[in-house]
């Protein structure tokens, strides 16, 4: 199973929808997973790629409530998808951790810090994508994949390519620049 996990991007979609496209041409994505902040996004994603969009709410959908989850089952086993506000993941992970191992899952997959990070805790996997459009920690925008089978569990956090910044010199410079000359 190849999933796209994304998170945190707070009304602006139009970087996951470019990520998606490219991602899906390299080889096909079965589903896009969206970790909140916000719900309203995934709907968006959803109706525009014409993908399955798994969600949650995150702190900014007015969700909370600990119950605010979804599992997700994968050939690799039960992956916990949350946002995290409710594990309070911006002081530590130990609470997520718990309650993946409550759940019976092999992985958890959560945002709310806008911080990409993945690791393995005791054989539990905790990803974070980070966030595409409100990165932080100096980190360009982030998303990840996850390729699984019934053996492996295998994510990447990818990061946005630097935006070229456009350079304006006046009506000259602008003229000669965007002339078709060779």
């Amino acid at each position: 199973m190849r999933i796209l996990v994304i998170s945190d991007t707070h009304g602006y979609v139009s970087p996951a929808m470019e990520i998606y496209r490219n991602q899906h041409e390299i080889e096909p994505i079965d589903c896009i997973v969206h970790l909140g902040d916000l719900v309203s996004d995934a709907r968006a994603l959803k109706a525009r790629l014409h993908a399955e969009v798994i969600s949650v709410k995150g702190n900014m959908d007015g969700s909370h409530s600990e119950e605010d989850y979804k599992i997700l089952t994968t050939e690799y086993g039960n992956l916990l998808l949350c946002h995290g506000h409710m594990q309070n993941v911006k002081y530590d992970t130990q609470n997520l951790l718990y309650r993946a191992e409550e759940l019976g899952c092999k992985a958890a997959l959560y945002g709310h810090t806008h911080i990409p990070s993945f690791v393995d805790a005791n054989g539990i996997y905790l990803l974070n994508p980070g966030s595409l459009s409100l990165p932080k920690g100096g980190n360009p925008g982030s998303y990840a994949m996850i390729e699984t089978s019934s053996e492996e569990f295998r994510a990447t956090i990818l990061f946005e390519p630097p935006k070229k910044p456009k350079v304006t010199g006046g009506y000259l410079r602008d003229l000669l620049n965007n002339s078709d000359r060779a």
